[in-house]
């Protein structure tokens, strides 16, 4: 009886047509996208000098460059109304910076002197309050911490000053230049990078660069309204309880505010340690009060009211690139996360976007 013959093998291409074929193929594509970004990330984090300038020149310029097309269309010549504005900036964070240098030194003498009676009065809190410490278990305390200072590390980390005080004046001057040039060229230096790109893929690169440039600079000008209007409501919070140093105070919770979630919990803290140690517990309680207050408002009012429609990211969003952005860079990290992943959402629509309506749209004369 004859037997019958095998059924043919299917080709070796079959493999990669079936449902199990295209999701292993798809998992690589996942897989070497997912090893070039980190390939990018580990490159750039290892000129941090170098790339963080120019990040927040990048930003700064979005935020500024609406100031130099203002002055340009009353017929500024550019190169005077970019000069204008440059100067204008310098001036204004030079000022902020030499005034709070004024004020510390004008009441260095008044908060030593609030400071030793602060202790004292913490000492009688700490001795006598609702939750009773010791002095002898504030001398436990006050050892380890000394021990801690002492430990080697710490001294070999403050060796480094100087090579950390050399790069970050490195570091202001590389970021002077940059917004300078991005500003008087910016247009100039998209059109070269773009220029790089396959033509067809042009138009949807400068709509991109378009909206980036745009959502940068409505978050910038966003959060600087928020930030402008804690800062005042926690100095004027400051002058009426008499806490020392309320401007540089309201000045670190202005800086605080541009890093979400955390930022302004931190700078808070200094004004309520501030108040704590120089006024006391109960003022000290009056400033955490004010500061709560203050988060409500932004959270609920002044961040929908300013950035609502420039920065549409989930909360969880914002908390994983903060983390992300610590874990890569520090506080510089956290500081620049937001806007990044901003400006990456925008770029990522604007594109998706322009695939759809690629086959609608042909870019004109102009565009390309």
């Amino acid at each position: 009886m004859p037997q019958s013959a095998p059924p043919p093998r299917p080709p070796l291409s079959a493999l990669w047509t079936d449902g199990l074929g295209r999701a292993s193929v798809r998992s690589v594509q996942v897989l070497a996208v997912a090893a070039l970004i980190a390939a990018l990330l580990w490159a750039v984090t290892r000129v941090p000098l170098v790339l963080v300038p120019v990040m927040i020149a990048a930003i700064l310029a979005s935020a500024i460059s609406p100031l130099v097309r203002w002055l340009a269309v009353r017929r500024w010549p550019r190169a005077l109304a970019v000069a204008v504005s440059f100067l204008a900036i310098l001036a204004v964070f030079g000022g902020i910076v030499t005034g709070i240098v004024f004020l510390v030194r004008a009441q260095a003498a008044e908060i030593a002197d609030r400071f030793a009676n602060g202790i004292a009065q913490l000492h009688s809190f700490l001795n006598n309050g609702p939750f009773r410490i010791s002095d002898a278990q504030l001398s436990s305390l006050r050892d380890s911490v000394q021990r801690v200072l002492s430990d080697g590390n710490v001294a070999a980390e403050a060796l480094t000053g100087a090579q950390t005080v050399t790069e970050l004046f490195t570091a202001t001057v590389l970021l002077v230049v940059v917004l300078f040039f991005f500003l008087k060229d910016g247009a100039k230096i998209r059109g070269f990078l773009i220029g790089f790109m396959p033509r067809a893929h042009q138009p949807t690169a400068r709509r991109a660069a378009e909206s980036s440039a745009r959502v940068l600079g409505g978050y910038v000008r966003g959060t600087a309204i928020v930030a402008a209007t804690d800062a005042v409501i926690v100095g004027i919070a400051l002058v009426i309880l008499h806490v020392p140093l309320p401007a540089p105070l309201a000045v670190f919770v202005f800086i605080g505010a541009f890093i979400p979630i955390i930022g302004g919990t931190i700078a808070g803290s200094l004004a309520v340690l501030a108040a704590l140690v120089s006024n006391g517990p109960v003022v000290a309680l009056i400033v955490l009060g004010v500061l709560i207050g203050v988060s409500q408002l932004e959270h609920h009012l002044l961040q929908p009211l300013f950035m609502g429609r420039v920065l549409r990211i989930h909360g969880l969003a914002i908390v994983l690139s903060l983390a992300a952005g610590a874990l890569l860079a520090g506080i510089v990290g956290a500081l620049l996360a937001v806007p990044t992943m901003a400006v990456a959402w925008t770029v990522i629509k604007t594109c998706t976007e322009g695939d759809e309506a690629g086959g609608e749209e042909a870019p004109t004369p102009d565009r390309a």
